[in-house]
């Protein structure tokens, strides 16, 4: 009996590293998950074909750049996708938006990618990032969705709260810093 309980306690420590890391979205895949040298489909990096199937709602038109390459994954599969914690862009915030209004957001010129809004411009999806589902924003686990919003909408949110938001970017690996200064909030008039 000491043994089967002996090995039952092994199991369990050697499993918790396992479960701990399984359980962190991204953090289970690795840089491969996302990343290759050797098999790169197109002109960077990535082991991930992009999505061509899902079609932006508004244009009717596939998705292009990093977002065709989030909804690899992030789609339904009747719209390419795996499945992986599927996104809408009907029931979400808008991504792969290439005009973004100045009326309804301010957003920092480092969180456009090649002047569009894409799914990296509020999310960082390397595993060293620890802010609630890849924010690039730290809101406290999700509490403080208004220091994130902030950023993009000012006038949604509380200014000291916004002028607090640092946004976080772990494309260097080098830890949480600030990526860009919050954008200003508009006149009131």
């Amino acid at each position: 009996m000491t043994l089967v309980r002996s090995l039952l306690v092994a199991a369990l420590a050697l499993a918790v590293p396992f479960a701990a890391r399984a359980a962190g979205g991204h953090d289970s895949v690795g840089c491969g998950g996302c990343h290759s040298i050797h098999t790169a489909k197109g002109k960077i990096i990535f082991a991930v074909t992009p999505n061509t199937k899902a079609l932006d709602p508004k244009t009717k038109q596939p998705y292009s750049g990093t977002t065709a390459l989030c909804l690899a994954c992030h789609a339904d599969s009747k719209d390419g996708g795996q499945g992986y914690a599927p996104v809408s862009g009907h029931m979400s915030h808008p991504y792969g938006v290439g005009n973004v209004n100045p009326k309804v957001a301010k957003v920092p010129a480092e969180l456009l990618r090649d002047g569009r809004f894409e799914c990296i411009g509020c999310h960082d999806p390397h595993p060293s990032n620890p802010n609630y589902k890849y924010l690039r924003v730290d809101t406290a686990k999700g509490q403080q969705m208004d220091a994130f919003c902030g950023v993009c909408h000012p006038g949604k949110a509380d200014a000291a709260t916004v002028k607090q938001a640092a946004l976080f970017t772990s494309m260097d690996e080098s830890g949480a810093k600030r990526a860009a200064a919050p954008a200003p909030a508009p006149a009131k008039k």
